[in-house]
């Protein structure tokens, strides 16, 4: 439950790969939104060869990231799976040289809170839940989601700095 509610917090969250993320840990970081690996940083999910199988989403995210099949080659085998690779795959979004993960997370984390985090609450709902659904009823949740943002001093901020030349100064209202 507590990998769902990381998945489901309302704002954006990055998972930094360093070295081994095995089972829960691999889990772990498919409940969040973006994952950066280091090139040493191996991911796998050995479950099926203890007798068990992953069970804190695993089955659910990473067949959603990475397709059915080759989710299930990667449980099935519990294939070692580096950074590169990870990817390439779909598995990570940014594969960096050793021990510059971190690093290249607080980038991303720098460029995303340039966002106005209502815009960002708005976006990760319509993402995270129009997955779920068909596009119909995908694009009627943006298309409310998107209404949401119309009247709030972000929007208008966001605006007016553009007008003014300007990095805007949101404030969450």
């Amino acid at each position: 439950r507590s990998f769902t509610d990381l998945a489901g917090l309302p704002m954006p969250t990055i998972a930094v790969l360093e070295g081994y993320a095995f089972g829960g840990g691999a889990e772990l970081a498919l409940a969040c939104d973006l994952r950066v690996a280091d090139t040493r940083a191996e991911l796998s999910f050995p479950e099926a060869r203890l007798g068990i199988m992953p069970g804190a989403g695993g089955t659910q995210r990473l067949a959603r990231l990475v397709g059915l099949s080759r989710a299930k080659e990667l449980i099935y085998t519990a294939r070692r799976v580096c950074g590169t690779e990870a990817v390439r795959l779909g598995l990570a979004d940014h594969c960096v040289e050793e021990g510059k993960a971190m690093q290249r997370a607080l980038e991303l984390a720098r460029e995303i809170a340039q966002s106005a985090p209502l815009s960002l609450r708005a976006a990760k709902a319509a993402i995270n839940q129009g997955v779920e659904v068909d596009l119909a009823t995908g694009l009627k949740l943006e298309e409310y989601l998107y209404a949401q943002l119309i009247p709030t001093r972000d929007r208008l901020e966001g605006l007016k700095a553009f007008a003014d030349k300007r990095k805007p100064n949101y404030t969450g209202e």
